[in-house]
C-alpha cells in the first residue's frame, strides 16, 4: 500500500532549519491497522500529512500502490486523494451551514457523482453510523460524538482504500470514543488500510501495529495482536 524510502521533512525557521521528520523508510501493507504514537512535536502529523499527499517531503519517495505520489502534478495528486484516501480529523472540519447529509455529499459531488447518487450514498452512510434521524441537522444541532460520526461517514463517501485519522478520539467522551474505535476497526476488517495518529492509549491498543516516533524518527515499530471488543 505505502512505501516510504528515506523520507524527510525540514522547515525553514528564523533560527535555522527545523527537521520535523528524519530520514524514514516504512512499508505499510494493505489492510493494516496502524497507530502512530509519540510525544507532541515528534513528527506524527507531519508523517500523516505526507502519507495523505498533502505535504511534500523535503527528500525521499512516497509510493501509494506503486505510484509516486509527489511526482504527480498537483491536480492529479488531488484526484488521487479524492479516490483513494479518506481523512478523519480531531476538529471534524464539517461545513457549519450545511446539513449532515450535505456535508457527506461534498466529496461525492467533487467526484462528479450525480445529485441523486450522492444523496443516496450519503443517506446510506449516515444510516451506517446511526444518524438516519439526524441527517438534515446542521453541525451545531448535533452532539460532538454525532459530528464525529458525520465526519466518519463523509470519509467513506468515495469508498477509499486508505483511512488517515489524526487524533480521531481527542474530543470524545469514553462511550463515543469506543464507538469510533469500533468503527475504525470495522473498516480495517473490511480490508481498508487504517492509520491513526493518537495520544490515546486505548486507541493505540486497538491497532495491529504501533509505530512510535521520537524527535522525528521511528524509535520502535511493533506488530501486536489486535484487541477486539465483544
Amino acid at each position: 500500500m505505502f512505501q516510504l524510502t528515506d523520507v524527510s521533512k525540514r522547515y525553514a525557521h528564523k533560527q535555522g532549519r527545523v527537521t520535523a521528520l528524519q530520514s524514514t523508510t516504512l512499508r505499510i501493507a494493505p489492510g493494516e491497522f496502524v497507530a502512530v504514537v509519540g510525544p507532541s512535536g515528534c513528527g506524527k502529523t507531519t508523517l500523516l500529512s505526507i502519507l495523505g499527499g498533502m505535504l511534500a517531503p523535503t527528500s525521499g519517495q512516497v509510493l501509494l500502490e506503486g505510484q509516486s505520489v509527489y511526482d504527480l502534478p498537483p491536480a492529479k495528486r488531488a484526484k488521487l486523494r479524492l479516490r483513494k484516501i479518506g481523512f478523519v480529523f480531531q476538529t471534524f472540519n464539517l461545513v457549519p451551514y450545511l446539513s449532515a447529509l450535505e456535508n457527506v455529499q461534498i466529496p461525492l459531488m467533487l467526484g462528479r457523482a450525480s445529485a441523486a447518487e450522492s444523496e443516496r450514498r450519503a443517506s446510506d452512510l449516515l444510516a451506517r453510523v446511526g444518524l438516519s434521524e439526524r441527517m438534515h441537522h446542521k453541525p451545531s444541532e448535533l452532539s460532538v460524538g454525532q459530528q464525529q460520526r458525520v465526519a466518519l461517514a463523509r470519509t467513506l463517501a468515495n469508498d477509499p482504500a486508505v483511512i488517515l485519522a489524526d487524533e480521531p478520539t481527542g474530543n470524545l467522551d469514553p462511550q463515543t470514543r469506543e464507538q469510533v474505535l469500533d468503527f475504525l476497526a470495522e473498516l480495517s476488517g473490511e480490508g481498508r488500510t487504517v492509520i491513526v495518529v493518537t495520544h490515546d492509549p486505548a486507541a493505540a491498543k486497538r491497532a495491529g501495529r504501533i509505530i512510535k516516533l521520537a524527535d522525528g524518527a521511528v524509535s520502535s515499530d511493533v506488530k501486536v495482536a489486535i484487541q477486539r471488543v465483544a
